[in-house]
């Protein structure tokens, strides 16, 4: 028996859909570009900054990234990894506060928190608060990243999310050579942690010295092998279970993916969401001589990596009830979008991890929209950007119904509560018909419309009558998306 009580309940997958007897059918939903919140330009950041990682504080937020340049060879300072780190109330207005906390060029007057003499190999690292109970003040934030001669996953401790030292080490089995996630899951009380695999094609098993030094390989070897996301576990943040591969259910095409960016869904956080970043191989063809940036592309085909001059990357959407199965969309969540100099190149559509509920663009009375943010220009030769991205709270994906009345029959569930509040969009000619059943009495709502991430639906009769006993949400829709329901007491 599925027990939802009160908490929202999104409709990302089949986790609450009777899909026998549902026509609606699901439908993802693309984030809308909005400005560039940030320019990545000062000396000590070069021109691949990536790897973002956004903490929500009490009221501000953090944002960490990775700095370093692949093309100054002649200023070898620059072309040192460093991890960096801004702030925002808002989420739109962000600033890089001089921490004084590194020195670069004689100076500390910049926003550097950890450097080479932290981590000589800085590529991927991840920041996170630790939200466990128990968790020691001075190891509430936590950073994550690859060691490369320790050819190991390990862990940096801090009390203030600034002043990091080195803590132990997480696992020595697997790549990590892009973003690992890790974060507390509350309910289930330990900590998940999703790493970068690298497998042979067709061999999910196989395992030798590639999988763990994947930078030091070829690119005829790196073309042969799979990038792949991984799973483990921790009740304590010491000893760690041995990876296990994600599944993503059968009959799923094998693709390249890494820089998972896995996290509890924050309005509804029994619910797991990532954004992996796909990886595209394609041969050289005269496309590539009219796509955008193309003395850039010539020059990384010539001086650094032919793999990187004709790999194009995006993401998708992936999402999770119990942490390991999958519900994975291959059509793409995040395109890189209309072209300009700095996209369509391997590193677009890297997006951050977390999100930041910001004020409606529209206007200051409309809902709350999710901001998301994704990084531009990653190995560009140019200082690379941060773009923000909105989308409607819990709107990732909808069930959906078009010009014809669709219905959505949920599995049976036990709730808690005497109202019920829906997630929902429908045209002016559109319409949604709520009905709760339970014990073979049905109580039904009036003719439901509108646009709204809270609208609660008015039942013909009291609905406190099925709360704690086993009922099913029917819905008839036309011309209309919900995106998500919750019972109020």
């Amino acid at each position: 028996m599925i027990n939802i009580g009160t908490r929202r309940e999104c409709f990302f997958d089949d986790f609450l859909i009777d899909t026998q007897n549902t026509t609606s059918f699901r439908q993802i939903h693309n984030p809308v570009p909005k400005e560039i919140v940030m320019v990545f330009d000062e000396e000590w950041e070069g021109d691949s900054a990536c790897y973002f990682s956004i903490i929500r504080e009490k009221d501000f937020y953090r944002l960490y990234y990775i700095a370093q340049d692949s093309n100054h060879r002649d200023e070898p300072d620059r072309c040192i990894q460093r991890a960096c780190y801004a702030e925002s109330k808002d989420g739109i207005n962000w600033i890089k506060p001089k921490l004084g906390l590194r020195e670069f060029r004689g100076s500390k007057e910049n926003n550097i928190v950890m450097d080479d003499s932290d981590l000589v190999f800085m590529d991927n690292m991840y920041f996170f608060r630790d939200e466990n109970p128990d968790c020691d003040s001075d190891k509430k934030y936590k950073a994550i990243g690859m060691d490369l001669h320790g050819k190991c996953l390990c862990c940096f401790n801090s009390e203030d999310g600034l002043n990091f030292v080195r803590g132990d080490d997480i696992t020595d089995m697997g790549a990590f050579d892009s973003m690992n996630i890790a974060f507390w899951d509350k309910d289930a009380k330990l900590y998940r942690c999703y790493i970068r695999g690298f497998h042979v094609k067709g061999d999910f098993e196989h395992n030798d010295e590639f999988d763990q030094y994947p930078l030091l390989i070829s690119d005829a070897e790196r073309g042969k092998r799979i990038r792949d996301i991984r799973y483990i576990e921790s009740k304590d943040f010491k000893t760690w279970t041995e990876p296990v591969h994600l599944n993503f259910g059968e009959n799923k095409p094998e693709v390249q993916l890494y820089t998972n960016c896995i996290t509890p869904y924050p309005r509804a956080p029994h619910i797991f969401v990532g954004f992996p970043t796909r990886y595209n191989v394609r041969q050289w063809s005269p496309c590539f001589d009219n796509l955008c940036g193309l003395e850039r592309r010539i020059y990384h085909r010539d001086n650094i990596s032919k793999c990187t001059a004709t790999t194009l990357t995006d993401s998708i959407f992936i999402c999770s009830h119990n942490g390991t199965e999958f519900t994975r969309y291959d059509e793409a969540f995040m395109r890189p979008g209309a072209e300009h100099k700095i996209n369509w190149i391997y590193g677009s559509c890297y997006p951050a991890a977390g999100f930041v509920e910001t004020a409606s663009a529209t206007r200051p009375d409309c809902d709350n929209e999710l901001s998301m943010y994704c990084g531009d220009g990653n190995y560009s030769v140019v200082p690379a950007e941060l773009t923000r991205y909105t989308l409607r709270l819990d709107g990732f994906a909808s069930m959906h119904a078009g010009e014809n009345e669709e219905i959505l029959t949920t599995k049976p569930f036990v709730f808690e509560g005497s109202k019920l509040f829906a997630n929902i969009s429908t045209s002016a000619w559109g319409y949604m018909y709520f009905e709760l059943t339970c014990g073979g009495k049905t109580v039904k709502s009036c003719e439901m419309f509108g646009d709204s991430v809270n609208k609660q639906i008015c039942f013909e009769d009291d609905i406190s009558q099925f709360a704690g006993k086993e009922t099913i949400l029917t819905i008839r829709m036309r011309d209309a998306d919900i995106y998500s329901f919750k019972f109020e007491k």
